[in-house]
């Protein structure tokens, strides 16, 4: 069985979700066919760990992780704010093909490395598919590993990029909770950011659908 995500851990509330026009039942909100669980703060801060189906392994270069043997939800709620599932997850690391031999050994699904800067910087990224998801493995700059102290530290997860069919109606219902649209890195799509006035630990983004 190929490598899925079942479960995403964020350390927000659900109410600082709610109140973004997200459906949420409990502390649980349903994306496409993943699942997002709502921890709050006191599980730390962000994106704070998975659930995946299909690996054999939980060690994956300190990215917190773990298995699950769930089918995907049902019956996906509509979000009011016009949100239908999750494009990719990002995560970073100092030392890429660490990452990535570690990732490969516990069977995710290597499509592709990208031997080109992204616009934030970062120099090559490595994408994983899992599911109908990506995870998307950014090296860290230079500057960043001299700051970080070294490659030695492990891999961590960073945010989220969220698919909006109608982008612009999303956008416009967030009002000044969301930055402009502007192109993407992956030709003609559009993307936008949330902004710290959202209320969210996690660094999220909206994008179009791929064509």
């Amino acid at each position: 069985m190929p490598a899925t995500i079942d479960e995403l851990t964020v350390a927000d509330s659900p109410a600082a979700w709610s109140a973004l026009g997200f459906a949420v039942d409990g502390d649980c909100c349903v994306a496409g066919d993943l699942r997002i669980r709502l921890a709050g703060s006191d599980a730390g801060a962000g994106l704070v760990g998975f659930s995946l189906r299909g690996v054999g392994t939980t060690e994956l270069d300190g990215l917190p992780t773990t298995l699950s043997d769930r089918p995907p939800p049902e019956g996906a709620p509509a979000h009011p704010n016009g949100v239908s599932g999750i494009d990719h997850v990002v995560a970073i690391t100092p030392a890429l093909e660490r990452t990535v031999a570690a990732l490969e050994a516990a069977g995710l699904d290597l499509r592709r490395v990208r031997e080109e800067p992204t616009p934030a910087g970062a120099p090559r990224q490595a994408f994983f598919r899992l599911g109908s998801t990506i995870l998307e493995v950014v090296q860290e700059p230079p500057e960043a590993i001299e700051r970080g102290g070294g490659t030695d530290r492990p891999a961590f997860f960073w945010g989220l990029a969220l698919l909006a069919p109608d982008l612009d109606a999303t956008v416009a219902g967030l009002g000044d909770r969301a930055g402009e649209i502007r192109d993407a890195v992956q030709p003609g799509r559009r993307i936008a950011t949330l902004r710290r006035s959202a209320g969210l630990s996690v660094p999220l983004a909206l994008m179009t659908p791929a064509a």
